[in-house]
């Protein structure tokens, strides 16, 4: 049975909104970031680099011990390079697929950190989220988790209000881009793209002091024609090319199955110089994250090698937590398993453990994100945790340290259930212990 509900998705990540540099220093925490100074002040060089063209031919490694933000230091260049910039993230576990090969699945993934702007006139819906409801209803594959099946939301501007209802896609939009009520928003009626444009100034305020971007409430009808900018990777228009398609709409229906030859992407290519020319599009180079780098293997590695070298291509940024590995599909070790000549064209930015005080500060701006409120002795268990365990353990904590208060009926959690949690969900060093107390039991 569906389910109508409140439904609030916070990503590990969403509260970060740049590098938090201030006149060319990192602050200790500002814009969501937190500690890794010397590592947020490299990464905003490279950002200046990027921006002025500098960084051609070179990738950037964030090498570090598990936990320490490398994730967190990512996202926070691409905010810095800009609003629409992509952000694309890719396991290096991801490329042994049985379905595509290897170095398609990294052009795929290459092609997608590449945007294009690109601006249109056409008729959309355009309106403050005055009301907003998502129905819910289980995964058809899996019973546990919950999908949006539809949503219904109630537009307003200066002259009129309006209801209307949508499906599964455009309910993902709003979760995805954590669209509220006060939001302004814009809805193309053809293909259903949902653009948050910002923060009505009729809304009323959460906080003295948000990040957010203010704007007036539109004017005029809900239903209008208008500039509409939007942003489709090249990944997008080489699907819609494969399919055949002649309209933006083909991008939304169809499979990831379509076989995309190297002549389709030229033509693709060539079709967005075209498009640049005429002043109705611009590329917007966007960040490539690969984490576990130490996945890829030789073959990959000098795929990569030569991807770097291309005309379109995105910022590529590696992450490893390894030390000295060998080299996947060789018997060489090297540092991070990277391929020495490779490495040698990498920008390398390490990240070293959180202290204490950092700890306290990233918690406490998690808190904030999860709408938990815990008083003193609470949260100091909690960092406790943190420090004694791992930081990302006590974060993991939080999801369960709520739903325990809410089963008990208290409006928040108290030390009770932060240690109730603890004791139900082990960190990995008690399960290592498990598995040598346990050893003769398990199987090999």
């Amino acid at each position: 049975m569906s389910i109508e509900r409140r439904f609030e998705r916070i990503a590990a990540h969403s509260h970060i909104r740049g590098l938090g540099i201030r006149n060319g220093r990192a602050e200790f925490a500002a814009d969501g970031m937190v500690g890794q100074v010397k590592a947020r002040e490299a990464a905003y060089i490279v950002v200046q680099m990027i921006k002025k063209g500098k960084l051609a031919g070179r990738a950037i490694l964030l090498a570090g011990p598990p936990g320490t933000g490398k994730t967190a230091l990512a996202v926070a260049i691409a905010k810095e390079l800009g609003k629409d910039v992509p952000f694309i993230t890719l396991s290096g576990s991801e490329i042994y697929s049985t379905e595509i090969k290897k170095t398609e699945v990294l052009m795929r993934a290459i092609r997608r950190a590449i945007g294009v702007r690109i601006k249109d006139i056409r008729e959309v819906i355009e309106g403050e989220v005055k009301k907003m409801e998502i129905k819910m209803e289980p995964h058809p594959y899996n019973p546990y988790q919950q999908i949006p099946k539809q949503i219904r939301i109630t537009l307003a501007t200066t002259s009129e209000e309006r209801s209307f209802t949508a499906g599964t896609e455009i309910a993902l939009s709003f979760l995805q881009q954590g669209i509220r009520e006060g939001d302004v928003i814009m809805i193309d009626r053809e293909t259903g793209r949902v653009v948050k444009l910002g923060r009505s100034k009729e809304a009323p305020r959460e906080y003295d002091i948000e990040e957010e971007t203010y704007v007036e409430r539109p004017s005029g009808p809900i239903i209008k024609e208008r500039e509409f900018i939007y942003v489709l990777s090249l990944h997008d228009l080489d699907v819609r090319r494969a399919r055949g398609g002649t309209s933006i709409m083909s991008l939304f229906f169809g499979t990831e199955r379509e076989e995309i030859t190297n002549e389709i992407r030229k033509d693709v290519d060539e079709m967005v110089k075209n498009w640049i020319e005429e002043g109705r599009a611009e590329i917007i180079p966007g960040v490539l994250f690969i984490d576990e780098v130490h996945m890829l293997d030789v073959e990959a590695f000098a795929f990569l090698n030569r991807a770097l070298e291309s005309e379109m291509a995105p910022i590529i940024v590696f992450a490893s937590n390894r030390g000295i590995t060998r080299i996947r599909g060789t018997d060489i070790s090297a540092p991070h398993g990277i391929p020495i000549d490779l490495l040698d064209r990498l920008l390398i930015i390490n990240t070293e453990p959180y202290n204490e005080e950092e700890i306290r500060e990233i918690i406490r701006i998690r808190l904030k994100e999860e709408r938990i409120e815990l008083d003193e002795k609470s949260f100091n268990k909690l960092v406790e945790i943190a420090v004694n365990n791992s930081l990302r353990y006590a974060l993991m904590l939080l999801g369960p340290i709520k739903e325990l208060a809410e089963i008990k009926g208290k409006s928040k959690p108290d030390l009770e259930d932060i240690i109730e949690a603890s004791n139900l969900f082990t960190d990995y060093k008690r399960s290592a212990e498990t598995v040598k107390k346990y050893e003769h039991l398990f199987l090999p």
